[in-house]
């Protein structure tokens, strides 16, 4: 087996199901009017967001994010919403979890992360987020984020680098780590899968501790910020040790 075929075979057993007859799909479905009673008038929409709507699942990660956007007027500050919603998710005894953007819960056996957003004011589709780890908010617009990532022909090395991380337990939030890709994959060729994770992975060790990483929707918010030096530290000792293995096997599995 050629270091290709290795890669396409291993991101094809990570494959998850995804569409009206996938599970997530259905637990989503199911956990709407939930959304709904707690949102009320103030709901826009909910919609699929993160992996799942940028087809880059693999199993064992998040199965799918629901985007919550809230209407302009919603009371309270960001925060606030935060917390509420997170307050209202344990009365519903789904034992919520406080993630940064997210909050994460089980429901119907399905790993569920909802993002709460409220709109900005005007003719725009950006919203701001509450910032958990940092106690502070940010703007974006994850519709952009969505577009980015699924039309940028990198699906195949995200799912590769998305393993790598899960097998090395891996403290990268996703939308950072597609992000590093990007950059580390410009200009190069694509249908060449391996020889593009590698490349990523050499990039990681040498250039990603010290690399700036900019929301492509908000210059203000530094997606590079979401780590500390430490955490970074832990991604670049990985990368060395990668690098150093003589087969893919010991690299990714």
């Amino acid at each position: 087996m050629t270091p290709d075929e290795y890669v396409l075979s291993l991101v094809s057993n990570y494959s998850v199901s995804t569409g009206s007859g996938s599970a997530a799909f259905q637990a989503a479905q199911k956990l709407y009017p939930t959304i709904k009673g707690w949102a009320g008038k103030y709901l826009l929409s909910a919609t699929f967001s993160g992996s799942y709507a940028k087809s880059t699942t693999i199993k064992g990660g998040t199965d799918v994010d629901i985007f919550i956007s809230l209407d302009s007027q919603t009371p309270g500050t960001l925060k606030e919403i935060y917390e509420n919603l997170y307050s209202y998710l344990d009365d519903k005894h789904l034992s919520p979890r406080r993630q940064n953007v997210s909050i994460g819960l089980s429901y119907s056996g399905v790993s569920i992360d909802l993002v709460p957003g409220r709109k900005q004011a005007g003719n725009t589709s950006d919203h701001s987020l509450y910032r958990n780890k940092a106690n502070t908010w940010t703007q974006t617009n994850v519709g952009k984020h969505i577009e980015l990532i699924s039309e940028s022909g990198r699906l195949v090395e995200i799912k590769a680098l998305k393993i790598w991380r899960k097998v090395h337990y891996l403290d990268f939030p996703s939308f950072y780590l597609e992000l590093t890709i990007l950059d580390a994959l410009y200009n190069k060729k694509k249908n060449q899968p391996a020889s593009n994770v590698w490349t990523v992975i050499e990039y990681l060790r040498d250039s990603f501790s010290k690399a700036r990483v900019v929301d492509p929707a908000n210059s203000n918010n530094i997606i590079s910020d979401d780590l500390t030096s430490a955490e970074k530290g832990s991604i670049v000792s990985v990368a060395k040790n990668s690098v150093a293995q003589a087969n893919w096997g010991s690299i990714i599995w």
